[in-house]
């Protein structure tokens, strides 16, 4: 059978398996892996693979001996409580000796997590897994993170005493960030906050989440969106040995797209930025907030028009000095508005 998000979240939750065994499949291998990582860590607990209660398997070994998986689905460990066989990078030349294995498969035999990259609807693999009864497939897709799975990373990482006010940043960043980098950013929090996670703020997860730009060429932008010539002019100067022209581009569009959005937003530029992808937190969001307003859309719009321009001649042919014009750019947007701070 089929099995679905909610229903894969549910077994994961509930710690219990269904059936005898599941296929777990996708196109992004670090979702399925972090699935399978998951239901492992449900089903067996923390010490289940030091009681050796889960056998690990790759789909080459089947081609060697097709019945080792029925062998280690039968075998009888010392400890007690439930069994995992785990068999990885499975595809459908293994097909053959997992139905073998699940013919003879009794209650009291292990519980079977396969796992394999895209398989398409005639796939003899996932064929086999959504049609027996006692088996399931659940396909990962690459949608932005449900809501049941950022609390299960949540829980994972320990964060439970967050601040109320804290968990819709939280939200739109599991829903934004892969998920493998979602998991590392939580356990950064976890650390930097230990027993205190009361008194997270904004600017702590803002400091903590992955940057979404260098954090030289951020400051430069910033600066320039706020009329600070002066000071942009020292710091183009302190990074123009290593910056490069077109991510410096590419970078200033992204942020004066982000400003045109909130400053076009019915709602106000703080609703904007509050839903931005990908986030944006704290004392950032009050700052580009106050740029959003005092550009407004029109102004704002004659910007990216002159970013496009400069990145459009910088991917060219000809030979143009890069950085000097990028220097120009900012300079020229500086001195269209003054961002009382």
């Amino acid at each position: 059978m089929k099995l679905g998000p909610r229903d894969l979240s549910a077994m994961i939750a509930a710690g219990k398996p269904r059936g005898m065994g599941l296929l777990i499949y996708g196109t992004d291998a670090m979702r399925v892996a972090l699935t399978r990582q998951d239901l492992v860590a449900a089903l067996i607990g923390p010490e289940g693979e030091a009681e050796m209660r889960l056998t690990r398997l790759a789909g080459s070994d089947l081609r060697r001996d097709p019945a080792a998986l029925s062998a280690a689905l039968r075998a009888q460990g010392f400890f007690p409580g439930q069994r995992v066989v785990l068999l990885e990078d499975a595809g459908d030349p293994a097909t053959g000796a997992i139905a073998d294995a699940m013919a003879t498969a009794a209650e009291g035999d292990a519980f079977l997590i396969v796992t394999a990259g895209q398989l398409t609807a005639r796939a003899k693999l996932r064929k086999l897994f959504e049609s027996a009864h006692e088996l399931a497939a659940a396909a990962i897709y690459t949608d932005p993170a449900s809501r049941e799975e950022i609390e299960r990373a949540l829980t994972r990482a320990g964060l439970l005493d967050l601040p109320p006010a804290l968990l819709p940043d939280v939200t739109a960043l599991g829903r934004t960030l892969d998920p493998g980098d979602f998991r590392q950013t939580l356990e950064k929090i976890a650390l930097f906050a230990g027993e205190d996670q009361a008194s997270l703020t904004a600017a702590d997860l803002q400091a903590l989440a992955p940057a979404a730009a260098e954090p030289e060429i951020e400051a430069a932008i910033n600066l320039a969106a706020e009329g600070a010539v002066t000071a942009l002019s020292q710091q183009l100067v302190q990074i123009q040995r290593t910056a490069n022209a077109t991510g410096f581009c590419i970078q200033a569009h992204r942020h004066f797209r982000t400003l045109h959005l909130a400053a076009s937003d019915p709602g106000g530029p703080e609703a904007a930025l509050g839903r931005a992808r990908p986030p944006v937190f704290g004392p950032r969001r009050e700052r580009m907030a106050r740029q959003a307003r005092a550009w407004g859309p029109a102004r704002l719009e004659r910007v990216l028009g002159w970013i496009t321009d400069t990145d459009l001649a910088l991917r060219s042919s000809r030979p143009l000095p890069a950085l000097a014009m990028v220097e120009r750019l900012f300079i020229r947007i500086a001195m269209q508005v003054r961002v009382r701070r």
